[in-house]
């Protein structure tokens, strides 16, 4: 059996530790801010929105601990290192927003059946403060929301934010010039929407990288395609696509050569299209001479 294996191994850009500093700083004193600003006017917007702010500094903290940790290099014990951890950290963001909508949920129908005077000036001044933290969180996270799921998932925190921090603005406007003091509860109830909207997509795509699917990005079809059609191929079975992380793919494929030839020129060469073509960076090939039938250890 010949195998070849490509671990190319990709890091985060070297300012996402600034990224993650600055971010849980500044969102941490907002935080206080608005508890505060919402405690004193009784806004249950604002310490909604407080409460997820909240909500998000943990994201962001575990965000950053799982980026921490995916860099650590394998131990003989751990093999894969703890790559697998921004998985795990972008699984548990996605919980505790969805934790967060029901408490949101509970507060504002509660707050209906006696919504309380609101200060619309205090709701404009401290919420607008929001939209502009959040919206400079956010502009850091841009950069590495495509490439990986950890960071999108901190990317996504602050852009709801700026916006949930924006309709809490236009929610202050229009009980200044209506008095409808409803309209508070009523943005708590529009903030959870925002919040669980913005969450479902992460919380799918890391329940589907927690189970080993295969990344969103990577084209299976095209995969098994580009291996039927190397020289010399017949078959190829036991093909198998993960995530060993957020950013790094792993694949595993038998293929079934008879006439096998081309040694470790032909395993690097397919290594380096996988890696290119496809982003798969942990690649294992194993060469076989005989028939599927003949391989004892397969997995059908």
């Amino acid at each position: 059996m010949n195998r070849a294996h490509d671990h190319q191994h990709h890091h985060h850009a070297p300012d996402l530790n600034r990224a993650f500093g600055i971010g849980v700083a500044l969102n941490t004193g907002f935080v206080l801010v608005e508890a505060a600003a919402g405690w004193w006017s009784g806004s249950l917007a604002l310490l909604t929105d407080a409460g997820h702010n909240l909500s998000d500094v943990l994201g962001l903290l575990i965000a950053w601990g799982a980026s921490w940790l995916g860099q650590r290099k394998p131990s003989e014990r751990r093999t894969y290192g703890y790559s697998r951890a921004t998985i795990l950290g972008s699984l548990i963001s996605a919980l505790l927003l969805l934790i967060a909508v029901g408490a949101i949920a509970w507060e504002a129908v509660a707050r209906f059946a006696a919504p309380a005077p609101v200060p619309g000036k205090v709701l404009i001044i401290v919420a607008g403060i929001g939209v502009a933290i959040n919206t400079a969180t956010a502009l850091m996270f841009v950069k590495g929301k495509n490439d990986d799921l950890n960071v999108k998932g901190a990317y996504l925190h602050m852009a709801a934010d700026a916006a949930v921090s924006l309709g809490v603005v236009i929610a202050g406007a229009l009980i200044i010039f209506t008095g409808w003091h409803w309209l508070d509860p009523l943005t708590s109830l529009i903030i959870g929407a925002v919040i669980l909207i913005s969450t479902w997509g992460l919380l799918r795509d890391s329940l589907n990288l927690a189970f080993d699917a295969v990344p969103a990005g990577v084209d299976v079809a095209g995969v098994r395609r580009y291996l039927d059609q190397l020289p010399g191929v017949k078959e190829v079975h036991d093909l198998h696509i993960w995530a060993m992380s957020t950013t790094e793919t792993a694949m595993t494929a038998h293929l079934v050569m008879p006439q096998a030839s081309g040694g470790d020129t032909f395993l690097f060469g397919v290594n380096d299209v996988l890696a290119e073509r496809f982003g798969i960076h942990h690649s294992t090939i194993q060469i076989e001479q005989g028939s599927r039938d003949d391989c004892g250890a397969c997995h059908r």
